[in-house]
């Protein structure tokens, strides 16, 4: 098993088309606090290709090590695995941060086989307690949460919205730290031939400005299109509350709660929410919550800025009508 050599925390930095993957930021920011804990330094790694210009977007670390080849360009396991098992022979950091991505998950995989470093998935907490981190894991689905101590040298998948983003955003200069290429690049195995697009059916909810969540309220899967009407005027997404989820009319992706998915937009319209802690613990952090429910008593409106005691089926479609008139009179 590998042993941690230095204090440091290493954070893995996911791009795609000339930017920086949007969690990125929140794992810089957790990893700042973490360091200052540990007493070390916040490192970002940055694999790539031409990937210079996206190293000053990363000034939250004391430094970025970039590592530049062509056959970067493209992410795959085994390529930036090589680089990060390259750089962690000189010294494996207390902690290295992904995120809880496809490609997350498949490079922490891949390098906690190479390196025989144990591994943490989907951490929803993290925290330094004495000298030594203890995360909290969300498992099977988020019905289980685990919390464990995270013994040096760990690789930690992190779930997207767990850690506020603005914390990881600074404007100041990084140190940029330019690494060699492994020769470990000449012997491997895969390549990308194309990048396959997601379905455009489905959306990143933890990246929405506006969403409208749906609850036991919504009655059946039938009246989901008033949701997604209302949704599409204030230019925002659905998204939904666990029992709706397990009703099966929504994907697991549209979750939100301790069990799902962590969110933080502008502005968080509960329509027929309950408002159990569960989900409370995914939306509370929304700069602006609207709660409606029929029952007054709810617990929504305890964290809500503004309630509507009232059916949603009476409430939203005088809304829908009078956002389709606004909408008509600006053109």
């Amino acid at each position: 098993m590998t042993t941690a050599t230095t204090p440091d925390v290493w954070i893995y930095v996911e791009h795609l088309r000339g930017a920086v993957a949007p969690h990125t930021y929140e794992l810089l920011g957790k990893g700042r606090e973490l360091a200052a804990a540990l007493g070390g330094r916040l490192i970002a790694v940055l694999p790539g290709h031409g990937s210079r210009p996206l190293a000053g977007t990363l000034g939250a670390a004391d430094a970025v090590v970039l590592v530049e080849d062509e056959r970067l360009a493209s992410f795959s396991a085994e390529a930036h695995g090589a680089v990060l098992a390259a750089l962690a022979a000189g010294g494996m950091p207390h902690l290295l941060l992904c995120g809880a991505t496809s490609a997350g998950i498949d490079l922490a995989a891949h390098l906690a086989g190479a390196l025989g470093a144990p591994m943490v998935v989907n951490a929803r907490a993290l925290a330094v307690d004495g000298g030594t981190v203890i995360a909290t894991s969300q498992l099977c689905g988020g019905k289980l949460l685990c919390e464990l101590e995270v013994a040096p040298g760990t690789i930690v998948t992190a779930l997207a919205g767990a850690f506020p983003a603005d914390a990881g955003m600074s404007t100041r200069e990084p140190q940029v730290e330019t690494a060699e290429a492994p020769e470990a690049l000449r012997q491997i195995r895969t390549a990308v031939t194309r990048l396959l697009e997601p379905s455009a059916g489905d959306v990143d909810i933890t990246r929405a400005g506006v969403l409208v969540a749906v609850g036991r309220g919504i009655q059946r899967k039938e009246n989901l299109p008033l949701a997604e009407e209302l949704a599409t005027l204030l230019g925002g997404a659905v998204c939904a509350s666990r029992p709706v989820i397990d009703q099966g009319w929504l994907p697991l992706s549209r979750q939100v709660g301790k069990s799902g998915l962590a969110v933080k937009p502008g502005l968080y319209l509960a329509l027929g929410i309950s408002g159990a802690s569960e989900h409370v613990e995914g939306m509370k952090d929304a700069a602006l919550i609207v709660a409606v429910n029929s029952d007054p008593q709810a617990p929504i409106f305890e964290v809500a800025h503004y309630g509507v005691v009232g059916d949603l089926f009476e409430v939203v479609p005088p809304l829908i009508e009078a956002l389709k008139g606004r909408r008509a009179q600006a053109a």
